[in-house]
């Protein structure tokens, strides 16, 4: 399945019913300046508020079903889902950037992580009981219960995939859902999320998409009970800052400073060299668990550096949909100039910039585009280092112990993801139980590598809260406790 772009379009979708709206969002092609590739939908205040009202009047229904009769309901709803997913990474690569297959990644991920959290089904309504005890003349069970309306709020980057990270978990735990897909990239996850939606009862799940001047309906209304939101560390403390009015309860997965750390017996082949590019360079850097800098022993640091510049060196930079191309454009203009310059900074510093690859021309002139770079042993007060870059850059630093390693790592702001490199087990275990970060891999990193059935989520400014397994279910519930009064047990106590 093809479509033009001129056929591009989507609306609202509010209680099982597509809405079209008098204004439109033009969503620009980030790689050719000037093109639109659809327009979507723009919502009002009120459009949002029907949306909460529709979640609302489903949710006594839904989530009066057991988990296993709403997994059944939801496996329908994703049946086929597939059928569409050509068309789906062509869109969302003219509105993101990134190339096809990634785009092709991202609507999968989206599709595998929803058939994991089904897996769960038999979790979900799991009672904890505890037992009469000496001195406490009650038999407690302790169970869970839906929260209410959740609103899922997802970024540019990859939102499909980081959709599927909290939306199953929440509609499986017994709420209704509202989606915000991102307002510069949000045709392909509304297509998705219409048809899922269009199988579940009306209300189930509602997507509205807009400008975030309209969209405070989403966080603020007292009917919302819960907001998972991805994004970056100040859209982050913007949520909290307008969910503090309402006391609605938040979920945020935020930006990273991730850490890889190299020590001296890693392994150093093509094998992992591949892993680290992936690591650093997919998506044109816009990853938030990307690896951000690289601590190298010094001894192995020329070996690094050398293997990394041997596969920029090969970087094709063009148009996502091109084949061959192997690096897309950053997203925004607002990016690509923050990514700019933060590499003068550097140069401006004397560090040594490495930069590579060539820009395109034609019609692609004028978009995104940057050549990806590697600055070698930059001052650490330097905002290459410091600060999530968020393009094709990254820092790559020497140590000379490990417990120096271990401080430059945890040094930052963020806490998200990090990693070791290492061929002594016993080291990884060491070294990553040592870093302050929500994920740790061992000779790997990235989005890529993701144990989609593990609890993520950040430490420090990286965010709050977990998603994904049984602990990404449980974040879209409330605990209750109902104790039975033992008369025996009691009676036993008055004597």
């Amino acid at each position: 399945m093809t479509e033009t772009l001129e056929s591009v379009r989507t609306g609202l979708y509010i209680g099982g019913v597509e809405r079209q709206t008098p204004e439109t969002l033009a969503i620009a092609d980030p790689g050719k300046p000037g093109v639109i590739v659809g327009h979507a939908a723009s919502a009002s205040k009120e459009d949002v508020a029907d949306a909460v009202a529709a979640a609302k009047t489903a949710f006594p229904a839904w989530s009066a079903l057991s988990a296993v009769e709403r997994a059944a309901a939801m496996a329908a709803a994703i049946e086929g889902i597939a059928d569409d997913r050509d068309a789906d990474a062509a869109i969302l690569s003219q509105e993101n950037g990134k190339i096809r297959f990634e785009s092709w990644i991202d609507a999968l991920v989206f599709e595998i992580r929803w058939n994991l959290a089904l897996m769960l089904a038999d979790e979900v309504d799991t009672d904890k009981t505890l037992p009469v005890a000496p001195g406490i003349p009650v038999e407690t069970v302790i169970s869970y219960q839906p929260l209410g309306v959740v609103t899922v709020i997802v970024p540019f980057n990859w939102p499909i995939a980081i959709l599927g990270a909290a939306l199953p978990h929440a509609l499986l735990a017994g709420n209704t859902a509202i989606v915000k897909p991102p307002p510069s990239a949000p045709l392909a996850t509304t297509r998705v999320v219409q048809r899922i939606a269009e199988k579940l009862p009306a209300g189930v799940l509602n997507v509205v998409t807009g400008k975030d001047e309209n969209m405070g309906g989403l966080i603020q209304n007292t009917d919302i009970a819960k907001v998972c939101f991805t994004g970056s560390v100040n859209g982050g403390k913007r949520m909290m800052e307008l969910a503090s009015k309402s006391l609605t309860r938040v979920t945020l997965e935020l930006g990273g400073n991730d850490a890889a750390v190299f020590l001296d017996d890693a392994i150093i082949d093509d094998t992992h060299l591949d892993r680290l590019y992936a690591a650093i360079y997919d998506t044109t850097g816009q990853i938030c668990m990307n690896a951000k800098r690289v601590y190298v022993h010094n001894s192995r640091l020329d070996e690094v550096v050398a293997g990394l510049s041997e596969r920029l060196e090969k970087a094709v930079i063009g148009y996502g949909l091109d084949e061959g191309t192997t690096m897309g454009p950053l997203h925004s203009p607002a990016q690509k100039a923050f990514v700019e310059e933060i590499i003068q900074e550097a140069k401006d510093a004397r560090a040594d910039v490495r930069e590579f690859g060539e820009l395109p021309g034609g019609d692609l002139a004028g978009g995104n585009f940057l050549r990806p770079a590697i600055v070698v042993n930059p001052d650490s007060a330097l905002r290459v280092v410091t600060q999530e870059q968020f393009g094709p850059v990254i820092p790559i630093i020497g140590f000379d112990s490990e417990d120096e390693a271990i401080a430059l790592a945890n040094d930052t702001w963020g806490g998200l993801c990090g990693s070791v490199w290492t061929a002594d087990p016993a080291s990884a275990n060491r070294v990553g139980g040592k870093l302050v970060c929500g994920y740790v891999w061992v000779n790997d990193h990235g989005a890529t590598r993701l144990d989609l059935r593990a609890p993520f989520g950040g430490m420090k400014q990286s965010g709050m809260g977990r998603e994904q397994g049984i602990e990404g279910v449980r974040a879209f519930q409330d605990t209750r406790s109902i104790a039975t009064i033992d008369a025996a047990a009691l009676a036993a106590q008055a004597h």
